[in-house]
């Protein structure tokens, strides 16, 4: 087995939305805002290659969205997941499996494009499975009012209609082998049912946070994003993640931070806290 991180390209979003009810004189901290309180986000993928298997996590935001819809989030390094691929000696029709944790625009925009005339729209990976749950495809398709936009039908539906969607079995709040050496922890604060691949890797748990913990800055417990549809509920699941990553020495792979690439944690008087970080080399 090896692991490849990817960006997919960097984009801003609103820094009070991104911390909730947590005051800007702490979050800039670690998160610095520009003149329009907005910060600096990354779309951070993982590839997996094991054996004849070439799993990708995540696509980040895409390429087919209007000009208008892009300018809401100052895209930088934009859509780079196909030539980071190529360099890695790998092609789009390479890919087996698109493991989406869940289906929110800048987790899933790349896994659809444009047909050729525009008429409609098809999958990028055309060889690859597609994998969600049932739970998040039902949340996802029929939306709530507070979601709908982070929710594009045309980002979603496109993957049933190609006959390549699959659905992984939700086994209580784990579902182990999913893959080889692939578990997958769900959570309902964010969103109903995101997944959060824990991959076992050269004797150590690398786990893929997605948006249970976005960045360095969210670890302390209530910093929580105001994006989320249960907050209590990301609370509850956070510090239960945060012990458990904490005493089982999980390495934290960050989707969102602009940064850091990994990250480990230590127990302190004031609680869970960000012991070290790491580019992704270091350490693998």
């Amino acid at each position: 087995m090896k692991l490849y991180p990817l960006n997919t390209g960097n984009f801003k979003l609103d820094g009070g939305a991104m911390f909730g009810v947590v005051p800007k004189s702490l979050w800039t901290r670690t998160n610095p805002a520009d003149d329009n309180n907005m910060c600096d986000w990354s779309m951070r993928s993982l590839l997996i290659e094991d054996g004849d298997r070439l799993i990708l996590i995540d696509t980040g935001i895409g390429d087919k969205q209007s000009e208008k819809f892009f300018s809401h989030y100052y895209l930088s390094d934009h859509n780079s997941l196909e030539p980071n691929l190529k360099k890695l000696g790998f092609g789009l029709d390479d890919i087996t499996d698109v493991f989406l944790t869940h289906l929110h625009f800048d987790h899933c925009g790349g896994a659809i494009k444009w047909n050729k005339d525009r008429t409609g729209f098809e999958p990028v990976f055309k060889n690859a499975t597609y994998w969600s749950t049932e739970n998040h495809w039902q949340w996802a398709t029929e939306p709530n009012p507070r979601e709908k936009a982070s929710f594009l039908k045309e980002n979603i539906m496109p993957l049933q209609e190609s006959g390549q969607l699959k659905f992984i079995d939700r086994e209580g709040d784990y579902t182990k082998n999913v893959f080889n050496n692939f578990d997958v922890f769900f959570v309902d604060g964010h969103t109903e049912s995101m997944m959060i691949p824990h991959i076992h890797y050269k004797d150590k748990t690398l786990v893929f946070m997605a948006d249970l913990l976005p960045s360095v800055g969210h670890i302390p417990l209530p910093y929580v994003m105001g994006y989320d549809t249960r907050p209590l509920q990301t609370l509850k699941e956070k510090d239960y993640f945060l012990k458990k990553a904490e005493q089982e020495d999980f390495i934290l792979f960050l989707e969102h931070d602009s940064v850091n690439q990994l990250a480990t944690l230590k127990n302190t008087e004031k609680g869970i806290r960000l012991d070290q970080t790491f580019d992704f080399n270091e350490i693998f």
